[in-house]
C-alpha cells in the first residue's frame, strides 16, 4: 500500500465510522413513512385505551402517517404486552403500558410471557389517575367506614368487580382489605366495562376501577363514589372522601399509562417520539381534556420514566408478599 493511498483512506475514516450514526439521525428524521401501531393491552373503554387514543389521535396530527391503536386483551394485559415485547423494534410498533402490566404484573405472575425491564424501552408517561371505589346505588353503601363496617361483620361475604387480575384496580382493593383487616371477595373481569356493567345491574356490589372510567357512571347516578386512592380528593369528586382520610393513613394508589417500545429500538427514533409525546402533553387543550376525562397529564425523559416504571415494581412487589397475592399465568 502506497503512501498516498494509505492517507486517503485514513482521510475517509471518519466519514466511515460517522455512516451508522448519520443513517440513524436520517431515520429518526423521515419518521414515520408509513402508520405506526399502537398496541392497548385492554378492552377499549378503560383508562388506558381513553387516553391512549388521545395521543394516538394527536400524533396522528403531527405525523404524516396516522397511529392506528389496536386493542389486543387478554391474560391481565399479557398477551398485548408480548406482542408489543416481540414486534420489530423500528419505531412501528409502541405499546401502551401500564400500572398493572409493567407494576403488578411482574410481582404476581410467574410465568409472564415478557420482562417489564429488560423487553421495553421506555418513551414517556402519559398520565396519572387516583382509583375510586364504587358500589351499586341501592346497596347502601356510601362511605368507606360502612363498607369495611359489612365486610367485618360477614368475611368474604361481601364481593368487589375489577378490571382484571393483577390490574392495579384489583392490587388497590387488595392493599386496602389488607390494611383494613377485612376480608371481600374478588371478581375479576376481562375490563372496566363488563365489570360496570354488572355492578350497574346490581350483579356485584363494589367495583374498584379508574376514575377515567367510573366518571360518566358517577355523574349519572349509575354508580356512587365510597372513596378514592389518591393523596388529595381529585376535583371531579370534591365531596368523596380518600381513603386515608377515611382512616387508612398512608395509604395511596394511582392508574398511570405511558408509552413504551421494544427495548433494542433506536435511540434516536425513542426521542422523536418522546419529544412529540411531551410536547402533545403539555398542550393546554390537551392537558384541559385529559382533566375533564379524570387523568393528569405526567409527560416525562426516557430516563424518568424507565425509574418510575422500577419504582412501581417494588412498590406492588411489597404489597403482593404483605397481602400473599399471587396469580397463574
Amino acid at each position: 500500500m502506497t503512501t498516498s493511498t494509505r492517507r486517503a483512506m485514513l482521510a475517509l475514516a471518519p466519514s466511515i465510522l460517522a455512516a451508522p450514526a448519520t443513517l440513524r439521525a436520517q431515520e429518526a428524521g423521515a419518521f414515520p413513512e408509513r402508520p405506526v401501531r399502537l398496541i392497548v393491552p385492554f378492552p377499549p373503554g378503560q383508562a388506558a385505551d381513553i387516553f391512549g387514543r388521545l395521543v394516538a389521535d394527536e400524533l396522528s396530527k403531527r405525523w404524516p402517517q396516522r397511529v392506528v391503536v389496536e386493542n389486543r386483551s387478554g391474560g391481565a394485559g399479557a398477551l398485548g404486552m408480548e406482542a408489543g415485547a416481540r414486534a420489530v423494534p423500528d419505531g412501528y410498533t409502541l405499546t401502551i403500558g401500564t400500572s398493572g402490566t409493567l407494576g403488578v404484573n411482574p410481582s404476581l405472575m410467574p410465568n409472564l410471557p415478557y420482562d417489564a425491564e429488560r423487553d421495553f424501552a421506555a418513551i414517556t408517561n402519559i398520565f396519572t389517575l387516583p382509583l375510586v371505589l364504587v358500589a351499586h346505588p341501592g346497596a347502601g353503601l356510601g362511605d368507606l367506614r360502612t363498607v369495611l363496617d359489612r365486610a367485618r361483620e360477614k368475611p368474604g361475604a361481601l364481593n368487589y368487580a375489577s378490571a382484571g387480575p393483577g390490574t392495579a384496580q384489583h392490587m388497590a382493593m387488595e392493599m386496602l382489605a389488607h390494611r383494613a383487616g377485612v376480608r371481600m371477595t374478588h371478581v375479576p373481569y376481562r375490563g372496566s366495562g363488563p365489570a360496570m356493567a354488572d355492578l350497574i345491574a346490581g350483579n356485584v356490589t363494589l367495583m374498584m376501577d379508574s376514575l377515567a372510567s367510573a366518571l360518566p357512571q358517577i355523574q349519572a347516578g349509575r354508580a356512587r363514589a365510597v372513596a378514592t386512592t389518591g393523596r388529595a380528593r381529585p376535583p371531579q369528586l370534591r365531596d368523596t372522601q380518600t381513603v386515608a382520610e377515611a382512616g387508612i393513613s398512608g395509604y395511596e394508589a394511582l392508574g398511570w399509562s405511558g408509552l413504551v417500545a421494544p427495548a433494542a429500538t433506536p435511540p434516536a427514533i425513542l426521542r422523536r417520539i418522546n419529544a412529540d409525546a411531551v410536547a402533545i402533553l403539555g398542550d393546554p387543550g390537551v392537558v384541559a381534556r385529559m382533566a375533564e376525562l379524570g387523568g393528569f397529564a405526567d409527560p416525562g425523559t426516557p430516563e424518568q420514566f424507565g425509574a418510575f416504571i422500577r419504582s412501581e415494581i417494588a412498590k406492588w412487589r411489597q404489597v403482593a408478599r404483605e397481602a400473599n397475592v399471587k396469580l397463574e399465568g
